[in-house]
């Protein structure tokens, strides 16, 4: 499936995973109907105990995005209304920055150069209209 999970992050596991999961929702490459991986096999894959994937679709089952049917599988709901859409998608860039951040942090960058890095790189996209590709200028 493709999750990648920091251990190193101090955010839990279950919840990365809660986030990845609705990332992938939010970017298309998870669709209504889709079929996830069992608890069983998406722990061996992360190599994570059982429970702690166990928790993760718990929590994605009792939000609405996933319906676990005993003997058939674990299934992506209906797309849900835009309101919770935007929402998720908020929550999942938020997640994001928030991993660029601490990885930003272990590499001993200060704030201010944070910020005039991504300054910089937003302020390309918007000239371009598109994502410009990364160039190592300095």
């Amino acid at each position: 499936m493709n999750l990648e999970l920091d251990f190193r992050s101090g955010v839990p596991i279950y919840l990365q995973v809660v986030d990845r999961i609705k990332e992938m929702i939010a970017n298309g490459r998870l669709k209504p109907g889709d079929q996830l991986p069992t608890v069983r096999a998406l722990a061996a894959e992360l190599r994570v105990n059982f429970n702690t994937v166990a928790r993760a679709y718990r929590i994605l089952d009792e939000a609405g995005v996933i319906s676990t049917q005993q003997g058939r599988g674990t299934y992506i709901l209906e797309l849900p209304p835009p309101e919770v859409s935007e929402e998720i998608r908020r929550r999942a860039l938020r997640a994001l920055v928030h991993r660029a951040l601490v990885e930003a942090e272990r590499l001993g960058a200060a704030p201010d150069e944070i910020l005039r890095l991504v300054t910089e790189q937003v302020r390309r996209w918007q000239e371009s209209g598109r994502l410009p590709p990364l160039e190592f200028d300095e």
